[in-house]
């Protein structure tokens, strides 16, 4: 059984979102929390236009409220939920993230065909190779969802914030200010975990390649090991292992990973590849919240 590359032991004192701390462990990067406050830092991902917007909507008196019935939190909190909990599911029901034992006999595919309404894919054969191309359009498809279907979660949220009173209005209005202001770079930022975790992805291959071609050559090594008698046998022994194993080399580099390999590596990445994805979807719901506080709390 080939098991994940051990990853060395980072001495870091990050304590900010699970995401930042996951992604530096998957990349086996040591990492140190930013001595600048968090105001400068957010400083320096505004441009001069930003910052005159964010100014503008402080300085701004509250402005008026339209007269109706009071906002309920408890509706909106119960559509976070229910938000969260589709957007949670669709990554743990995803095809390509399936394991593969489950891939093999379908679980997945028609677990999710019937959280989607769509017909089950039929079960696909044991995986001997795989290629992150694949692994990177379903990270890229599901972020887009999260983005838009939170986007549209934060804006509904900011419209029932207006109508609850002058100051919660505001908070509507420099929320809406931040998210623009902060749009471009939270895309740079998250746009660049896939090319991360293609990183992550080729190391678990390379270190499966080798562990295969070292057990292809064991295998080759061990009948001439068991014949061999004094120094010709020795020496005969010596000749298989060096064939043996630029033979096992050159078989794992020029053909696919053997099954059990290839289960076991891809296994593991997708469960991170999961891990990474609700560490981000945790990130991204933390405006939604904040709103939701306010709305609950007036």
């Amino acid at each position: 059984m080939v098991h994940p590359p051990q990853r060395t032991s980072l001495r870091t004192s990050l304590s900010g979102p699970a995401l930042v701390r996951l992604l530096a462990r998957l990349g086996e990067t040591e990492v140190q929390a930013s001595p600048q406050p968090l105001a400068d830092r957010l400083s320096q991902w505004l441009g001069w236009t930003d910052a005159i917007a964010l100014s503008t909507v402080l300085s701004a008196p509250a402005p008026a409220v339209a007269g109706g019935a009071p906002a309920n939190g408890d509706d909106e909190a119960q559509r976070c939920l229910s938000l969260r909990s589709t957007l949670s599911k669709a990554i743990a029901l995803d095809g390509v993230l399936a394991p593969a034992k489950a891939r093999r006999g379908g679980a997945y595919g028609h677990a999710h065909a019937r959280a989607s309404q769509q017909p089950a894919p039929p079960a696909q054969a044991p995986e001997t190779d795989a290629d992150y191309a694949v692994f990177r359009q379903c990270y890229l498809a599901l972020q887009q969802k999260m983005e838009t279907d939170i986007g549209d979660l934060r804006g509904r949220l900011r419209s029932r914030l207006a109508a609850v009173s002058p100051a919660m209005a505001k908070l509507a209005t420099l929320d809406a200010a931040m998210e623009r202001s902060l749009a471009a770079r939270e895309r740079s930022l998250l746009g660049a975990v896939p090319g991360l975790l293609g990183a992550h992805f080729e190391r678990l291959r390379k270190a499966a390649r080798e562990a295969a071609a070292r057990e292809a050559a064991a295998r080759e090594a061990q009948p001439a090991a068991d014949d061999a008698t004094g120094a010709e046998s020795a020496e005969r022994t010596q000749q298989a292992e060096d064939v043996a194993t630029s033979g096992a080399t050159a078989t794992v580099q020029a053909s696919p990973i053997g099954t059990a390999a290839s289960l076991a590596w891809l296994d593991a990445f997708r469960k991170d590849v999961q891990s990474v994805l609700l560490a981000e979807l945790d990130v991204r719901f933390q405006p939604v919240e904040g709103l939701l506080a306010a709305l609950r709390a007036r």
